[in-house]
């Protein structure tokens, strides 16, 4: 007799369709790793020696010092932003919402592209001289980031009622000490968590510092990059992975240890400003949309800026035979076609992994949190690593299928990048299902396959659409991991702007940026429509 009841063998048996395909494509790429950084050459000297060395110190400090910097920037400019949006209603309040989330969706090689098109030599604030400067990246990173403080600290604010402040100032506190003694201590968590979560994707900007920083500046991301692309030391990539993995696990655990419940909302906590509150909002708002547009703009201006003047030329040439300095061996045009195809794929792989895993943990228990764990377990890895890993173990032969140089390599790289992030947004909405609707359809003699589908199918339909388009969004504009991996006679989108951005010349730079403003474009177009799907159903992606 089988100890098991049906419903116990069919999660199992689910199961194992995550367990199996993370298993394959994650764990065993990161152990590789973790083996060639610890064990190869029989003992730990080889990695010691590589630690110690100049280099690695050097990146090591640079990787620290960048994470801090865009920190600071993003909490100095993104606080004051979310006391303005979250605590009063004005016109244009959604507007200027969109605005200040809408950089955290774009590629990072596209907010790359944008800040070399501002800084280079020849950009609109090329007078400066902050090309391939510490300040560019930072701002960069401030200008990536400002959205991710202004969403949790304004939602943080948002629920805060302001009874407590205004009975401060009732027993005669100045506005500036009822914030401090009331307001700051009660967002202390909230900022925390954004800080914490900033500084995870600070130290993990592989596309920012590798554009932005040229030569000169060099992360621990960009150096593993260098040392697989360059050197050829695959050693020395994998212990400096380890130190990656190092940083974002400590960020991740910072960021776990700093969330805290979210309180609920106060009823009525928005209110008209008055005439000193207009001027605070203003400059609360002007600096974060200086930085926000200024960027856009420069990158639009130079993919119109053309020799004697403007034109769309380079858009044209988009679709043309690449220029004979280029480093690309076919049209722009086919590069997006490669990446519409192989961000398709991986959307395919990410949304059948995604969707069994958020119905396994939609109720909770042991064994499904366990699961969540696992699955969860990409976030805590730089996309840099996952591509090292899966070029030093998928690049050969496996279960009889030979992935040596395959395309196939790109979209499974991208579907881990972006698993962990859709099964984050429809485990919410799975959870939110009333589970005596399952318990009543079974009454009804409905076995659990077709509870499935005529309960939970429905009233997930919305939410499994945006968590698609949202994976799609990622694995269009993934770079990290698909840098290692892609195929020279077939770059992504993302990989050829970062070739033609490395060339000289007018041509190559100038299709670059007009690459980079029809990615942009395709990626807003996606998470528009995720957004829209996303209100139907009332989920948080």
């Amino acid at each position: 007799m089988n100890p098991w009841p049906a419903s116990a063998r069919l999660w199992w048996a689910l199961a194992g369709v995550p367990v199996a395909f993370l298993g394959l494509f994650f764990l065993w790429p990161a152990g590789t790793v973790i083996a060639r950084g610890l064990l190869e050459g029989g003992d730990l000297a080889g990695a010691l020696d590589v630690l110690a060395s100049e280099r690695t110190l050097r990146a090591i400090a640079t990787t620290v010092v960048l994470a801090l910097a865009g920190t600071a920037g993003s909490l100095a400019l993104g606080i004051p932003a979310a006391w303005a949006l979250s605590r009063f209603e004005w016109r244009g309040r959604r507007a200027m919402r969109a605005l200040v989330t809408v950089p955290f969706v774009l590629p990072t090689i596209v907010v790359a592209a944008a800040f070399s098109a501002l800084f280079s030599a020849s950009g609109v604030l090329g007078f400066l001289g902050l090309d391939q400067s510490m300040a560019a990246i930072i701002l960069a990173l401030v200008f990536f980031n400002v959205s991710v403080v202004v969403r949790i600290v304004g939602g943080a604010w948002e629920s805060l009622s302001p009874r407590m402040a205004d009975a401060a100032r009732t027993l005669g506190a100045s506005p500036a000490r009822a914030f401090a003694r009331v307001t700051l201590p009660a967002l202390k968590p909230a900022i925390a968590s954004s800080a914490a979560v900033v500084m995870l994707f600070c130290s993990t900007s592989f596309a920012l510092v590798l554009i932005l920083g040229g030569s000169r500046i060099r992360t621990v991301e960009t150096e593993i990059y260098v040392q697989v692309n360059q050197f050829l030391d695959l050693r020395a990539a994998a212990v400096l992975a380890l130190v990656q993995v190092v940083f974002v696990g400590i960020a991740l655990w910072v960021s776990a240890r700093a969330r805290s419940p979210r309180p609920p909302a106060a009823v009525e906590t928005m209110r008209r400003p008055g005439s000193r509150e207009r001027a605070g909002i203003a400059a609360a708002l002007a600096p974060a949309v200086v930085l926000l547009v200024l960027p856009a703009l420069a990158l639009i201006e130079r993919s119109l800026r053309v020799t004697g003047g403007y034109g769309l030329d380079h858009y044209a040439a988009l679709f043309g035979e690449p220029p004979m300095r280029s480093t690309l061996s076919a049209p722009v045009w086919e590069a997006m076609v490669t990446s519409l195809v192989t961000a398709a794929v991986a959307t395919v792989f990410a949304g059948v992994v995604g969707i069994v895993t958020a119905q396994l943990v939609a109720r909770p228990s042991r064994r499904a949190s366990w699961l969540e764990s696992l699955v969860m377990l990409p976030l805590g890895v730089s996309a840099v690593v996952v591509g090292l890993g899966v070029l030093l173990t998928l690049n050969r032969s496996v279960l009889g299928v030979d992935l040596r140089g395959s395309w196939w390599l790109v979209p499974i790289a991208q579907a881990v990048v972006a698993l962990p992030l859709m099964v984050r947004a429809l485990v919410p909405a799975a959870r939110a299902i009333d589970p005596r609707l399952r318990a009543a359809a079974a009454t009804l003699g409905a076995s659990p396959w077709r509870a499935l589908w005529r309960v939970d199918a429905p009233l997930l339909r919305s939410a499994v659409g945006a968590s698609l388009a949202f994976a799609f969004a990622i694995a269009m504009g993934e770079f990290g991991a698909t840098a290692f991996v892609a195929r020279p006679d077939s770059p992504t989108l993302p990989t050829a702007i970062a070739r033609l951005l490395s060339r000289p010349g007018i041509d190559n730079v100038g299709m670059a940026f007009a690459a980079s403003v029809l990615l942009a474009a395709v990626t807003a177009a996606v998470m528009l429509a995720s957004e829209r799907l996303r209100t139907t159903v009332g989920a948080e992606i």
